[in-house]
């Protein structure tokens, strides 16, 4: 779009100097996301579509690229990487899609998974294009939200009420009756639509919480599949089974936000400091739900710190990930063992906090804690899994869980790495397989930690 304007007349639209304007066009200065506001409110731009790639986001890829030990020892600094960022943005994009693809391959050759991705669904696992959907999206559907808004009555202030007004809502508006059965009338699952009787079966295994979630999960594939849709078709996923992962999800992101409205849940996670169980409690959730709902509180303008979201079973292996920090979380197989996460399974229901550092020297802080999972007999096997949460150590001061440890204490820090097929570090006692970059040195004469490294 061109408006044939001299510098000077843009400046005087945008309500800035003509100095600074050009600065951003000779790419010495960047845009501030007040200029781009106001930028917008001028001609009418989406100013996201400008800071899609010189984002945060995108700055976090970068330094992710240029911490992998396989970029060498002289990495740039955050300078350098803003300047790319500014001067070559397809360039930084480039890299940023070269490393995700150099990642997807090595990550599963080094734990001898599944074959290569198929190439209908082209070079990225289906569950890499799930979570780059959602990356992309910083883990916010400002639609869904909204929609969401609009279904959830204002009258209502028990949240015990919500299970009431969601069945009554689908047997108004759609002629759906919900029913709650035993849990083998409808085998393994824990939901189920009759589309063609226009009932809904919920297993009895399920708690309140899940049900209210499973209803509004259903009104969500009901009401708004063509929302839903035009994020997947905005997104341009053309594998059918990563778009229907997708919906699934998007589908969930929609139930949360019924049962956590935005405005009212990010201030009570502002002002408890992201008190989890006060969160939980308060909005009649379960612990898991409010981590997530948590992940979601992006929207601009009203931002949460940034977190990630780390789910294992007990075997360690990663069942579920999300992450809007520059912290590199596994992808497949198992992750650090030094972690707490996995220590969790021994005090089940426990809040652990850990500071963590990378190999990169940069910190976090994880809260990990066992979740429960619907248990319907005695000799079923234990469905527990154990979920970690955390932040930037910069943003942990923000946080309760800052608040029980000495954050910049040397001694209080575990050394960990992604995995160890990930992980640079010499000399761990818990390594368990030789990294896929490098071969550790072997000296028959001496005998290390571990039989990999002398």
């Amino acid at each position: 779009m061109s408006r044939n304007l001299t510098q000077a007349e843009m400046a005087a639209a945008v309500g800035v100097s003509t100095s600074y304007v050009n600065l951003i066009e000779r790419n010495q200065r960047s845009a501030s996301v007040n200029f781009l506001i106001a930028l917008s409110d001028a001609f009418g731009i989406n100013w996201r579509q400008l800071t899609k790639v010189d984002s945060s986001l995108a700055l976090s890829d970068l330094r992710e690229i240029t911490n992998d030990p396989a970029f060498g020892d002289v990495r740039p600094d955050i300078e350098e990487l803003r300047a790319l960022l500014d001067s070559a943005p397809n360039v930084a994009r480039g890299l940023s899609n070269m490393y995700r693809v150099y990642r997807n391959y090595g990550e599963r050759l080094a734990t001898q998974s599944e074959a290569l991705a198929t190439p209908d669904e082209g070079p990225l696992a289906v569950e890499e294009v799930v979570l780059q959907f959602f990356r992309e999206n910083n883990n916010y559907f400002d639609a869904l939200e909204r929609l969401a808004e609009k279904l959830r009555p204002t009258g209502v202030i028990d949240r015990e009420e919500l299970y009431g007004f969601l069945k009554t809502y689908l047997a108004q508006y759609h002629t759906i009756a919900v029913s709650v059965v035993p849990s083998e009338s409808i085998g393994s699952g824990l939901r189920y639509v009759d589309r063609e009787q226009s009932r809904i079966f919920l297993s009895e295994g399920l708690d309140y919480t899940n049900k209210v979630f499973q209803l509004a999960h259903t009104i969500a594939l009901i009401e708004h599949s063509d929302a839903i849709g035009a994020e997947i078709k905005q997104a341009r996923i053309v594998s059918k089974h990563a778009a229907a992962r997708c919906r699934v999800e998007l589908a969930n992101y929609f139930a949360a936000a019924v049962m956590m409205p935005y405005d009212e849940f990010f201030d009570e996670a502002v002002s408890s400091k992201y008190d989890i169980d006060n969160l939980a409690t308060r909005f009649a959730t379960s612990y898991e739900q409010a981590c997530h709902r948590l992940t979601t509180l992006q929207r601009p303008g009203k931002k949460a710190i940034p977190l990630f979201l780390l789910r294992v079973d007990r075997a360690g292996n990663v069942t579920k990930r999300f992450n809007a920090t520059p912290m590199p979380l596994a992808r497949f197989g198992g992750t650090c063992p030094k972690l707490d996460v996995h220590y969790c399974f021994q005090v089940s229901g426990r809040i652990i906090t850990q500071v963590i550092e990378m190999p990169d020297n940069s910190r976090y802080l994880a809260i990990s804690r066992t979740v429960d999972r619907p248990s319907l007999r005695f000799n079923r096997a234990d469905n527990r899994l154990a979920l970690s949460i955390g932040c930037s150590i910069e943003d942990a001061p923000a946080t309760i869980y800052g608040e029980t440890i000495d954050l910049y204490s040397p001694s209080g820090v575990t050394e960990v790495g992604v995995n160890c097929r990930l992980c640079p570090r010499r000399q761990c006692a818990q390594r368990a397989n030789e990294p896929f970059f490098e071969n550790l040195r072997i000296d028959e004469n001496r005998r290390g930690v571990t039989r990999f490294e002398s």
